[in-house]
């Protein structure tokens, strides 16, 4: 006999594949060869996505392996807070369950994933770091490998997230801590997102004045996670499809704190927290910032300055200072900053000339995300420049993902023929 299709299409990592199958009836619990199952195949595999296909469709996460392990324990192992989501589920814990795995995240946080790999290889060589991508593109954390199967470096994310199942609920200050402690502590580690959006999630009042006290702590780092999780909280609401609680707080809040942070990581994470609200003393704070001296306190700023639906709310106009200050922005020379002020111009859509301008002068940027922008948004505009600017785009790694964006100009060309042939038949 040959080989189960679903372990076919898992070892592949074909996700497509395996939804099919399973939607068709296929067995979640197929096996391979040497009898490991298809759930534990994609684990080994960091594959998320799929293994979170098998879950829904009925995979069991905490069978017992020959070797007395789970899917799910080989997942806490795995160190990946993505694959232990898509494994985990809304499986019920039993006290035994819960305990165990509660216990090997820990010993994976508290030790680290180095001593813990060392104690189980009995490898002495170096250790090899590979920064990847986590939780579908949105974080990343490094990939640990010492000699045999890999590892992520998670597991503070991943004992976040089981606490949170099992209806723990470490305070603040804890949490704070253990974001802090990571080896890299990133706002975009998959880690120091699950440990804040966890926080994020309470919507409570609690949680409010615990991460606002943080503003005062003397480590730039505790107050950065601090921003981060009051942010979050005011977001929470949109995420829950209510309206935020702290609406009002958050931009009274941010605003002074904004106007005092010194430390720059600090300031750009306030000056974010802003992004999302209108009011009138935001561009002020936004434009003394144009020239700071720190890259990521310039790339908060195009979000902050303020403008105004033109020609229906498609098209915004920019105040005379903002549109100045968004020229200044695109012409940055942290690419960071460059790309946030090109994308701001070509998502807003300003009829202003200078701004076509701006978009064609981006063209050339050696940052190929730039170009993509910058012609995306002279074809939203209608400008013609966005033709030939799509030619020095060169190829695109992710192209069936930003399909709408690079798509921009056919878009115009078909819009361009269809006023052309309006105009013949009058």
């Amino acid at each position: 006999m040959g080989e189960d299709p679903v372990v076919t299409a898992v070892r592949s990592g074909d996700d497509d594949a395996v939804r099919v199958l399973l939607a068709g009836g296929a067995d979640p619990e197929a096996v391979d060869g040497r009898g490991l199952s298809a759930l534990c195949l994609a684990v080994a595999a960091f594959d998320s996505s799929v293994a979170g296909h098998l879950v829904e469709a009925g995979a069991d996460a905490l069978r017992r392996l020959p070797d007395g392990s789970t899917a799910l324990l080989r997942a806490v192992d795995s160190g990946s807070v993505a694959l232990v989501l898509a494994v985990l589920g809304e499986a019920p814990l039993d006290g035994a369950a819960g305990a165990e795995l509660l216990a090997r995240a820990r010993l994976w946080h508290e030790r680290g994933p180095v001593a813990v790999l060392r104690e189980r290889t009995g490898a002495s060589g170096p250790v090899e770091y590979t920064r990847v991508r986590d939780r579908d593109g949105v974080s990343w954390c490094h990939e640990v490998r010492l000699g045999g199967p890999a590892v992520h470096d998670g597991h503070a994310g991943v004992l976040t997230v089981l606490e949170e199942h099992l209806g723990l609920r470490p305070g603040v200050g804890e949490l704070a801590g253990r974001a802090c402690a990571l080896e890299h502590p990133d706002g975009e580690h998959a880690s120091w997102l699950q440990i804040v959006g966890t926080l994020a999630g309470r919507q409570d009042d609690a949680t409010w004045r615990a991460a606002a006290a943080l503003r005062a702590h003397p480590d730039p780092l505790r107050r950065r996670f601090g921003a981060q999780v009051l942010a979050s909280l005011h977001l929470g609401g949109y995420r829950h499809g209510v309206r935020s609680p702290f609406l009002g707080r958050a931009l009274e809040l941010f605003l002074d704190w904004g106007a005092a942070e010194e430390h720059p990581d600090v300031l750009a994470e306030v000056l974010g927290g802003l992004a999302p609200f209108t009011d009138p003393r935001i561009q002020p704070l936004g434009l003394a910032h144009v020239g700071h001296p720190a890259a990521q306190v310039r790339a908060r700023v195009a979000a902050l300055l303020e403008s105004t639906p033109s020609r229906g709310l498609e098209r915004w106009t920019y105040s005379p200072e903002g549109l100045d200050a968004m020229l200044r922005l695109a012409r940055d020379p942290d690419a960071g900053v460059r790309e946030d002020a090109v994308y701001q111009l070509a998502d807003r859509k300003d009829p202003s000339p200078a701004v076509g301008d701006a978009l064609a002068a981006a063209l050339d940027d050696e940052e190929q995300d730039i170009r993509i922008w910058a012609v995306f948004g002279l074809a939203e505009r209608d400008d013609p420049r966005c033709v030939e600017g799509a030619g020095r785009v060169g190829a695109v790694a992710d192209r069936a993902a930003r399909a709408w964006i690079l798509d921009a100009p056919a878009r115009f060309e078909r819009r361009r023929r269809e006023r052309e042939a309006a105009a013949a038949s009058e």
